[in-house]
């Protein structure tokens, strides 16, 4: 099948490779011009801007955008529509609000455009591992874009969710509930880590974890491996963003009267980091590091 690609950073450049492994068609673009030249080099068609890359597909086409959340959402879509037609889809599989997808959904389906959301999870180790896919849209337009879905994701990891809107959705609950599991693991490696009756070693510990435990997860097993880089984290500073789902879940929740007390104060942590270190932020911001390559605020 062939597609675009807007957007090749951390995830969209890998999306891109694993199409291409499955010989799939991929034009792709991206503002990094070397991003483009690099995918190039591996496959890809690349496009020398939107308007090339609409041009470079026959209709009906399908366009996967990853690009940032917000703004650069709208401004993409904006550039593609003078080429766009009746009977293309449009994919997002960024971090949208779910709001903003139902009503760019609406908006281009005056034109006989189909918005289809993607909730993507499985960051940079999705390229082997596959991606978590929570998707959004009319039947027919998933059912269309079904073999892009099936390379991408692993066996049993893609869902038709609901109607537009609802996979970002669900990524959004999704982010929530990483927000209180990130929490929870860091909360207990702190007590580890200031235990003053033992001298524990937190690698060692998060690896027995890993093997018959309750507790034992792909986070946990992250945790292993950022522990294994350094016993303490010195070099990460307590410091850790968020980037909007966490915010959007927990507004959610108040709008529905539904308590998420967990969700919320993993939230507010995050807000806390920002003013005091804490060795329970620096492990957070090592297992985002981990799992989506989020940059790190060094000491």
């Amino acid at each position: 099948m062939k597609l675009a690609m807007v957007g090749l950073g951390r995830m969209g450049g890998n999306m891109v490779r694993r199409l291409l492994r499955d010989e799939h068609e991929i034009v792709a673009w991206d503002r990094s011009a070397d991003a483009v030249t690099e995918l190039a080099g591996e496959g890809a068609e690349g496009a020398k801007d939107l308007a090339d890359l609409v041009r470079r597909l026959e209709a009906p086409r399908i366009v996967w955008l990853m690009v940032p959340a917000g703004a650069p959402v709208d401004q993409t879509i904006e550039q593609l529509l003078p080429g766009l037609s009746k009977g293309d889809i449009v994919i997002d599989g960024g971090n949208s609000n779910f709001h903003d997808t139902i009503r760019r959904g609406a908006a281009l389906l005056t034109r006989g455009i189909e918005l289809i959301d993607a909730g993507t999870s499985g960051g940079i180790w999705g390229l082997e591992n596959g991606y978590c896919l929570m998707v959004g849209g009319s039947k027919a337009a998933v059912g269309r874009a079904e073999p892009i879905f099936r390379t991408l994701a692993p066996k049993d990891g893609f869902a038709h969710v609901g109607p537009t809107g609802a996979g970002h959705y669900v990524k959004m609950v999704h982010n929530g509930i990483e927000y209180g599991m990130l929490q929870a693991y860091a909360e207990g490696y702190e007590i580890l880590h200031h235990s003053k009756d033992f001298e524990l070693d937190l690698h060692q510990i998060a690896a027995v974890w890993n093997h018959g435990s309750v507790v034992r997860s792909w986070l946990n097993e992250l945790a292993e491996r950022a522990f294994g880089d350094s016993a303490d984290l010195a070099d990460i500073r307590g410091y850790v963003d968020d980037s909007g789902e966490g915010r959007w879940t927990v507004q959610e929740a108040i709008d529905q009267s539904v308590p998420a007390p967990v969700i919320t104060l993993s939230l507010l942590m995050r807000f806390a980091s920002r003013q005091d270190e804490s060795f329970s932020a620096k492990v957070i911001a090592a297992l985002r590091n981990q799992f989506g390559g989020h940059a790190v605020k060094s000491t």
